[in-house]
């Protein structure tokens, strides 16, 4: 998934950087920012145990399956419905999605408020999928939270099948990027059909943690050895940019308002994306955590300065950074930037006892 921040070509920078200061064995990192679970999925495969956590339901979703989800789906209350008998375990989730796949199309809310065919002539029409692709993501999440209902999948199968289809709906978004605005004509990649590709299962032998919390309520109630922090550097909100994930997340038929169809989402802001409150959120998270070490992820054009975050990680403990030179996100090609890189920092403490 394409998403503002993603640390992913950023996670070799990120573990040397850490192995450079992290001198002794550890066995938790815990991610209260998770995002799409880039940096939690790589150390889950390293074998750390993971903690991660995400304001968002939408990363919620995606990093209870990609970090929660440690073992084989066996779906095996869908036997039946799914012709399972003769398939083996491993196999399990690819004809599932595939029956999902071929559900008849429903008119639902995706459908009636994010497709042309269901705006044309209200007040605001609005093209983010093409109306065979939006009618079919109806149909899917209407199956799946009926299949939760029924008790016919337990909660790692509903997360799996939740994750599979957000990536699927992401890739055939009328985007730029973001959902912040739609395009006015179907690109190409939004004409191509749904397509429910089976989100990567990652086996590991040990539980997770995976929390969809405020970071700042969260952090005192959590201890690891790694307190590993990706806030958002500026004043755009991620509840506004995917606020059409979160909405097929939940699919809980919002209200909705204005020419992009915007769900309410004033208790999703966070307090890190304005210049009035960012100094005061971070040094309260920092002081709560209970940790042995602290990375924090951080641009050089973010709202925190590099002597605000000086300050408050020295009074943690023993304070430096990495840098890396990397590509900009860009969301749009319009869109007038300052540099085609950036730079980022890797601050990090070593915790005082």
């Amino acid at each position: 998934m394409n998403y503002i921040g993603s640390k992913h070509s950023l996670l070799e920078f990120i573990e040397k950087s850490i192995n450079a200061v992290v001198k002794e064995p550890v066995k938790t990192l815990c991610d209260v920012f998770a995002g799409t679970g880039a940096v939690g999925i790589y150390f889950k495969q390293k074998g750390l145990h993971i903690i991660a956590n995400d304001m968002q339901y939408y990363s919620y979703v995606l990093n209870r399956h990609y970090i929660g989800n440690h073992k084989e789906l066996s779906f095996n209350g869908l036997i039946e419905e799914c012709n399972l008998n003769d398939t083996p375990i491993t196999n399990r989730k690819n004809v599932v999605c595939k029956y999902l796949e071929h559900l008849e199309p429903l008119k639902g809310f995706v459908y009636q408020n994010y497709a042309l065919g269901g705006t044309k002539n209200k007040e605001y029409e609005r093209l983010y999928f093409s109306d065979d692709n939006a009618a079919l993501c109806d149909a899917v999440r209407t199956k799946i939270e009926q299949w939760k209902e029924e008790n016919k999948i337990n909660e790692d199968e509903y997360f799996f099948l939740l994750a599979t289809l957000l990536e699927a709906i992401d890739k055939c978004a009328n985007t730029a990027s973001v959902y912040g605005a739609f395009l006015k004509k179907l690109k190409s990649s939004a004409q191509k059909s749904l397509s429910l590709t089976p989100a990567k299962l990652i086996l590991n032998k040990q539980d997770h943690q995976i929390y969809n919390s405020d970071a700042n309520q969260l952090i005192g109630k959590i201890s690891a050895d790694i307190l590993y922090l990706d806030p958002p550097y500026n004043a755009r909100q991620y509840c506004a940019n995917y606020h059409m994930l979160e909405t097929i997340a939940k699919y809980d038929n919002p209200k909705i308002s204005g020419k992009t169809g915007l769900r309410e989402y004033k208790n999703q802001k966070s307090l890190y994306c304005s210049k009035s409150s960012v100094k005061k959120a971070f040094a309260d998270l920092i002081q709560k955590a209970n940790v042995k070490y602290i990375f924090l992820s951080y641009n050089n054009e973010g709202l925190l300065s590099i002597d605000d975050i000086k300050e408050i990680m020295s009074k943690k403990g023993e304070y430096g950074y990495f840098t890396q030179e990397y590509n900009r996100f860009k969301a749009d090609s319009q869109r007038d930037y300052k540099a085609d890189k950036t730079t980022e920092y890797l601050h990090y403490c070593i915790v005082k006892n």
